[in-house]
């Protein structure tokens, strides 16, 4: 997943730009030469090979390229295993010490390495004036790019609703304890909120949503439906789930707000940046829409109340009528 081509995966971050720009060449990609002991490299590339990295008015597109070499597991402990009865044979010894055998695994991950082709991956970006889009949902990958970022002269911070502007709601929960820079239980009741807002579906046959509870956590798949009701009227919260917000299918993970799996309709274009220019407002355009549903319900966020699902909805109700 990415940003321009395929399902979309896409984290909102505020940005600091420098007015010169972002200092790519703080931290290019460089390859591993071959017969290197190098496990991993890291760097920018642009966005296409030898395109320039500013592709509009404060524009920015680029792409984080990760080189990574690791020997298989299954091969390291063949070849461990025939080093040690080789050590036995020449020593005499009836075993060989812990100490040892670190050496000899270390010395067969070596020679496992040299030689070995690097996987890559990619992870795309636009820098839209003061907005960051990363195609990719995942922490590991976040705090790469936003590393990368740092050395390129650019600050960041996660985008949300709750933190653009003051929390409407009671943010405290005895459910879910948030963990991660720019996450809250607010995103886990605005995704229980959607469940009442006409133009949002949950996926209603090969759905997948999870949810917690005072004493699990808990994931449903396929038709989800009425289980899932049921939960949120006992007063377990939303984390996640598989939606259609309009005709757009997604999956929302509520409680960092981030997207992945977006479906969009296909783009053409003569340039690829024209592409990228059409992809962006339809994934800015999703944003907004979702940003809209929030305001219009965030003063209703509020704690879950146990009851039936009907007393839920007339709960929630009110806001779409404040909204429409």
């Amino acid at each position: 997943m990415g940003l321009l081509y395929g399902a979309v995966a896409c984290t909102r971050f505020n940005a600091a730009v420098p007015p010169e720009g972002p200092d790519f060449d703080a931290a290019p990609f460089r390859e591993i030469e071959p017969g290197s002991e190098v496990r991993e490299r890291i760097g920018f590339v642009p966005f296409e090979p030898d395109a320039p990295y500013e592709v509009g008015v404060r524009r920015w597109a680029f792409r984080i390229r990760i080189d990574k070499r690791t020997p298989d597991a299954t091969a390291v402990r063949e070849r461990v295993a025939g080093m040690v009865r080789a050590e036995i044979d020449l020593t005499g010894r009836p075993y060989v010490g812990g100490k040892r055998r670190k050496e000899l695994r270390a010395l067969a991950e070596h020679e496992l390495l040299i030689g070995q082709r690097p996987r890559t991956r990619i992870i795309e970006c636009v820098l839209d004036n003061s907005l960051l889009f990363v195609g990719s949902a995942t922490k590991t990958a976040l705090g790469t790019v936003l590393a990368l970022l740092r050395q390129a002269g650019v600050a960041t911070e996660f985008k949300a609703p709750w933190l653009d502007n003051a929390p409407e709601a009671d943010e405290s929960s005895d459910i879910v304890i948030p963990k991660e820079p720019g996450q809250s239980v607010l995103g886990c009741r605005f995704l229980r909120a959607l469940l009442e807002d006409p133009e949002v579906l949950i996926e209603p046959e090969t759905g997948s949503v999870r949810l917690a509870t005072r004493e699990a956590k808990i994931t449903l798949a396929g038709g989800v439906l009425n289980e899932l009701h049921r939960l949120v009227a006992d007063g377990a919260e939303m984390l996640a789930a598989k939606i259609l917000v309009g005709v757009v299918p997604l999956r929302f993970d509520a409680l960092s707000y981030r997207l992945a799996s977006v479906k969009l309709e296909a783009v053409k274009a003569e340039h690829w940046t024209e592409e990228l220019g059409l992809r962006l407002d339809q994934i800015a355009a999703l944003w907004d829409t979702l940003d809209t549903k929030y305001a219009a319900v965030a003063s209703l966020l509020g704690p879950v109340a146990t009851g039936s699902v009907a007393e839920s909805a007339e709960s929630i109700e009110p806001a779409h009528r404040a909204g429409a």
